[in-house]
């Protein structure tokens, strides 16, 4: 079966700066990907080229088949990239409910079961998005992007700054999505360990490059790869 998204010999940067010199991935459906680096290796440029807000020099992405190289932020929204940023850019002054059937398409992801999902999301339905905890506003940010309906998620560093009880209940459901609609998720995250036990499988990026490509369970196994690329204790990565 062809990969949901293909990511073939893409160049991309800012202005004239390459920060991906040469990137290549593919994804299938319902598989979720860890994208691990230490800072300013290349994770969240990767993201902003699917979406489209980043300078690309060359190469493609495809999407189910459908080239969408060319195709602005908005289209390839449309096209079924989902997007959860790090800043989140919920609305703050649009409520809960209204933050999501402004951008909703058809399809199984309704605003009633996101409400399913995230039963705190129900609770403040009338709330103002800046009304919420940081914990909610995120629940609200990837309820957004579901109600798009995508084909891909795409969550930048999804559990910062959040509480371990919220960071449990948001992974547990970023799993739930993925492998119970097919949706490919692709998540940006600094903690190894939080990810390792969600992700089917994990790159490790250094210089905008790709130098580990493994399942999570390999990588949990020879934690040593960790260690040398990320500077995280062996210990501590196979305690999770």
């Amino acid at each position: 079966m062809p990969d949901l998204l293909t990511i073939e010999n893409l160049r991309a940067g800012y202005g004239e700066a390459v920060v991906l010199p040469n990137m290549s991935l593919g994804m299938p459906e319902g598989q979720v990907l860890a994208v691990l680096g230490r800072n300013g290796t290349g994770k969240t440029t990767l993201m902003n080229s699917i979406v489209g807000v980043v300078r690309r020099f060359g190469g493609s992405i495809t999407l189910a088949g459908r080239d969408i190289t060319s195709f602005r932020p908005d289209e390839r929204a449309r096209a079924g990239i989902g997007w959860v940023p790090q800043e989140r850019n919920i609305f703050r002054s649009l409520t809960v409910e209204e933050n999501m059937t402004a951008v909703a398409q058809p399809g199984p992801w309704t605003v009633e079961k996101i409400y399913e999902m995230f039963p705190r999301l129900k609770e403040r339905r009338s709330n103002f998005g800046n009304q919420l905890s940081g914990g909610e506003q995120q629940m609200l940010a990837i309820g957004r992007a579901l109600t798009l309906n995508p084909k891909v998620l795409l969550l930048d560093e999804p559990t910062e700054g959040l509480a371990p009880i919220i960071v449990e209940e948001l992974l547990k459901a970023i799993g739930s999505i993925t492998r119970g609609t097919g949706i490919c998720s692709i998540i940006v995250e600094q903690n190894a360990q939080k990810i390792l036990g969600l992700a089917d499988r994990v790159v490790i990026l250094e210089r905008g490059t790709i130098v580990h490509d493994a399942s999570s369970q390999a990588l949990k196994a020879d934690p040593a790869v960790l260690e040398r690329h990320l500077g995280v204790a062996g210990a501590a990565a196979t305690a999770h």
